[in-house]
């Protein structure tokens, strides 16, 4: 062996790199500068010889086989090649010849003030650094690896391009950070990796990327790498118009939210598990579909990869890539972009409040506890059998914060909805005396996630103005949309999940019972003003034995058509935003399920199809007169006019909007009798249009309607008022009228 070779090379490197467990093999690989000269080194087992060449092919020079493992090297008296400028051409005693540049001659990407940032829990664009990136360096056409692995002994990428040899491609640890890095030369876009990670006890594991892209279609659980900067997006003028919207003005934008689930809204293939419409198929029969229904947002459950299906994509193993069982991410970007063109907001529905313990997945990523608490108590959620964030942690912190920004700046989606809240406010959330840690005071709250989620919802306003986050938040934490600054969460939207229960409840109820439970039709309003809710009725409400929103309704198969009826006319008139999920605005007979479509073919019965119009009319005149959204939150906005009388099953209110003009009267029969002639209070003096019947025969009703008939007020006293109508109330429906406010 040439001297000056056998003098540089660090003896101990060389022993870790042959047992497998070098953290800095850029010490060891790579062109190093010895003096006036230079050393280049690599391994390459298994090969029969390794030369040195020129970019251009006119130098070969044959490097020294400094032992049968596979280790070269070689020593210029003069500095001969700069950096990266040179070639390693190995040849395999198959034949084979393989000619790339060198991995472990090019600089490092991460840097120390990267490390800094990511250490204090403050690199919000961390995703662009982290994971797998495309890239050309000095004319070189490869990809960027870096992951987060304080406690391994060694990380290696591996994949279809090194045959998931760990020992060929060790990653180098950036000082203390615990990040690891590696340009790969010639990896593109389509190639399959993970890390593998020799954790401090000697056990081999094979892990996802954190901040991977794409993903396989499971079972297969490795990452693709991706280029998502390449698409070209079109919204340009949608982007520029949503980030001039403020807080106050999105609450008082209308919102109608089609709840849905892509894989099972329509399948391709019947009873297959994986021949799924596409991310574009879907944007166009969905976008399409929306816009003729007169929805405004959808919210998409199941994108950040997961799994198993049977999770629908609350068990999320990839959190910053879009679920690859509908296409690659930029289809996923095409889909956004198309429902922007159609006027319609995109909410993703983000879960940052747990993980699974899948083996490929964020837990004991490096073989120890990393992004979950390594104390039980703090880190693990016993009914759900999965793994809590450990908030605390500042790189933690900075995955979730990154990642909510990330859908955001990079998807362009418009809002998140939150998931499991709740379960991140309380420490003792589904847990036993001794399952849980008090906080530094003493009491349950998690401190941590509040912070977490008050700098998420700060964030966002400052970095995307007009972006908007939504709590699923079940208990009564005060200020869950009061803005951080005033000791807020400061999310902008809260489902209104008390409202949606006893609603529910309710509307199953026998009519002979409703009169003995008035009070689950009326307390929401009794605080329907302490956040800026939204009324939902989600997946969650038609799954598990619960039965769909069909079955739900009571009395026999007319009768439950118009329970359902009157309940979304009541739900469309209640203060506050409006979510549905698929399936209900044409009552599904069924309980959904993602493994089959919704049964489109109900539409074939007048009862469905009616119902899918009714909707449809609500749709329309939700968007078309404010008094049903630009008050949600205001105290002017709703007056109970009829609301004492339990026996009879009638509640009536009005809406009002900006103006004295098109404000709204609802009428809602919750039993099965006829009110002929039926004498109502109503607000003002003035003459009362019937806009909507929910017992119209277009909607599947009888066409009991006050249509041609003249509305008008007079000064007599009834209910709460001292001036009144009379009008006719067909059984169990909802009838909606347009009037001009007079003094």
């Amino acid at each position: 062996m040439n001297e000056k070779l056998n003098n540089w090379i660090n003896w101990v490197l060389y022993d870790e790199l042959m047992d497998g467990k070098i953290n800095a093999p850029k010490h060891l690989l790579g062109n190093h500068d010895y003096g006036d000269g230079q050393v280049i080194t690599c391994y390459r087992p298994h090969s029969a010889a390794v030369s040195i060449k020129s970019p251009s092919g006119k130098t070969s020079i044959p490097m020294e086989k400094v032992s049968e493992e596979g280790f070269y090297g070689i020593y210029f008296p003069t500095k001969k090649f700069k950096g990266n400028k040179y070639r390693l051409v190995t040849e395999y005693y198959d034949g084979t010849t393989v000619t790339t540049a060198d991995c472990y001659s090019f600089d490092g990407l991460f840097t120390d003030y990267d490390a800094y940032l990511f250490a204090e829990g403050k690199d919000y664009d961390i995703y662009n650094k982290m994971g797998a990136h495309p890239m050309t360096i000095d004319g070189v056409k490869g990809t960027y690896f870096a992951v987060w692995a304080p406690d391994a002994r060694r990380v290696s990428v591996v994949g279809d391009f090194n045959m998931w040899d760990g020992a060929l491609n060790p990653m180098q640890i950036h000082s203390a950070s615990g990040v690891y890095e590696l340009f790969m030369p010639d990896v593109m876009p389509g190639a399959i990796y993970k890390f593998q990670i020799l954790t401090r006890y000697g056990e081999i594991l094979y892990k996802a990327d954190p901040y991977g892209n794409y993903n396989q279609v499971r079972p297969d659980n490795a990452n693709i790498v991706a280029d998502i900067n390449s698409y070209n997006w079109k919204d340009e003028k949608w982007m520029a118009e949503r980030a001039k919207i403020g807080r106050v003005e999105r609450t008082k934008r209308p919102m109608s939210i089609y709840e849905c689930h892509l894989g099972s809204w329509k399948k391709k293939v019947e009873d297959s598990d994986f021949d799924f419409f596409n991310y574009r198929e879907l944007a166009v029969m969905l976008g399409d579909y929306l816009t003729e229904m007169g929805y405004t947002h959808i919210e998409l459950i199941g994108i950040a990869e997961y799994p198993f299906d049977g999770s629908w994509g609350y068990q999320v193993t990839n959190y910053f890539a879009p679920t690859s069982r509908y296409g690659e991410p930029t289809d996923f970007m095409y889909f956004v972009d198309y429902m922007h063109s159609k006027g319609i907001s995109v909410i993703l529905d983000w879960v940052p409040a747990h993980f699974p313990r899948d083996a490929h997945g964020l837990g004991r990523f490096d073989g120890m506890p990393l992004y979950e608490n390594a104390d039980p108590r703090k880190g693990e959620h016993p009914d759900w059998g999965t793994y809590i964030f450990d908030y605390g942690r500042n790189e933690v912190a900075n995955f979730l914060t990154s990642n909510a920004l990330f859908w955001v700046e990079k998807y362009h989606v418009d809002g998140l909805r939150v998931d499991a809240v709740a379960s991140m406010l309380y420490l003792d959330y589904g847990k036993q005396d001794g399952q849980w840690v008090a906080n530094k005071d003493g009491g349950k709250e998690n401190l941590e996630a509040i912070a977490l989620l008050r700098n998420i919802n700060t964030l966002m306003e400052q970095r995307n103005p007009g972006a908007y986050l939504i709590a699923e938040e079940s208990t009564a934490w005060p200020g869950v949309t009061a803005p951080a600054s005033m000791q807020g969460l400061g999310f902008l939207f809260k489902w209104n999940m008390g409202w949606m229960n006893d609603f529910l409840e309710y509307m199953k109820l026998d009519p002979y019972f409703k009169k003995f439970n008035h009070n689950r039709l009326t307390f929401s309003l009794s605080y329907a003003y302490a956040e800026n809710y939204i009324l939902v009725i989600s997946h969650d409400e038609v799954v598990h034995l619960k039965c769909s929103m069909l079955g739900k309704m009571p009395g026999l198969e007319f009768d439950k058509f118009a329970n359902l009826r009157t309940a979304y006319g009541f739900m469309l008139g209640h203060p506050g935003k409006k979510l549905l999920f698929m399936g209900q605005e044409f009552a599904q007979g069924r309980e959904w399920s993602e493994a089959r479509s919704l049964d489109w073919w109900l539409l074939e019965n007048p009862l469905h199809k009616g119902v899918q119009e009714y909707v449809k009319e609500l749709n329309h005149l939700y968007t078309k007169y404010d008094a049903f959204y630009y008050n949600d939150n205001e105290v002017m906005g709703f007056e109970w006019i009829k609301v004492d009388d339990a026996d009879s099953g009638i509640v009536t209110f009005v809406r009002r909007g900006k103006t004295a003009k098109n404000q709204m009267m609802v009428i809602c029969n919750f039993v099965p009798v006829e009110r002929k002639d039926y004498r109502v209070g109503v607000p003002c003096l003035t003459t009362y249009t019937e806009i909507l019947n929910s017992d119209d025969e277009k909607f599947g009703g009888l066409g009991r309607t006050n249509k041609g008939r003249k509305l008008v007020a007079e000064e007599a006293p009834c209910d709460r008022s001292d001036k009144s109508m009379v009008l006719d109330i067909p059984p169990l429906s909802t009838i909606i009228l347009k009037y001009d406010y007079k003094n």
